[in-house]
């Protein structure tokens, strides 16, 4: 199985979170050992929003005032 994760640091080392998915699909438990392929993705974001509009002052401020009454 295959997921997309990030990478935390904790104290000197790197961590991934194993989604809870893959967890209960593969039978996972604590302290298993388990092989991993690490890939390093590109950080590329061309085309990820390619239906979104240019924006506007006005929605800078869309939605920082609202429900704070």
């Amino acid at each position: 199985m295959e997921a997309l994760t990030k990478t935390r640091k904790i104290g000197g080392s790197l961590v991934v979170t194993i989604p809870k998915e893959i967890v209960e699909q593969e039978g996972l438990v604590e302290n298993q050992a388990v092989r991993i392929d690490v890939k390093k993705m590109k950080k590329s974001g061309f085309g990820m929003f390619k239906s979104l509009g240019t924006f506007t002052k006005k929605d800078k401020f869309v939605g920082q005032l609202e429900n704070n009454e």
